[in-house]
């Protein structure tokens, strides 16, 4: 099953990446895809028991890419990670199908949060350089998250937000009180 979600994620960078120049190209050079190989595999060794392994795998890729993908995470389809250095993707988070995320991106938890501590995205979000989303709660569908925005509540359907502050934007163009999100 592994060779035709390669062949489909491969695509979504061809169509995502304007740089990206032919599917070797990809194959070979791109850390995101790299790791996301890697998360595949750690996340196989994870599901089977074999949570030692799956860690050993994934600090492995983190070495080898600059991308941290805990084998506990569950990535949909399609998935591009575009650059890749720094990003982490933390244990109980959930990502849906068709997400693309820029460099330096953190799915992560707030440290108070016991169980599900990461959040879930949605399909079809765009996350911007440097975005930190920390805490356990949906970005739905549709949503793009601006570069160095920190986002700490849930995020509509079809929503953008943009700053430090994470104010949102929704496509009515409606201003909220810029308080966090």
């Amino acid at each position: 099953m592994l060779f035709p979600k390669l062949r489909e994620t491969i695509n979504a960078y061809k169509k995502n990446d304007p740089a990206a120049r032919s599917s070797l190209e990809i194959f070979l050079l791109y850390p995101g895809l790299h790791a996301w190989l890697y998360y595949r595999v750690a996340h196989w060794l994870w599901t089977r028991g074999l949570r030692f392994l799956g860690r050993a795998v994934s600090q492995h890729a983190r070495r080898c890419t600059g991308v941290e993908i805990h084998p506990g995470a569950k990535i949909g389809r399609r998935f591009v990670i575009d650059h890749g250095m720094g990003v982490v993707i933390g244990e109980t988070c959930e990502i849906g199908d068709d997400v693309f995320l820029y460099h330096q991106v953190t799915l992560g938890g707030t440290g108070k949060d016991k169980g599900k501590r990461h959040p879930t995205i949605g399909n079809n979000v765009v996350i911007g350089a440097g975005a930190k989303i920390l805490g356990p709660f949906t970005v739905h569908d549709n949503a793009k998250i601006a570069a160095g925005a920190v986002v700490v509540k849930e995020v509509s359907q079809g929503t953008t937000v943009v700053g430090p502050a994470a104010s949102e934007k929704r496509r009515e163009l409606d201003a909220l009180d810029g308080a966090y999100i």
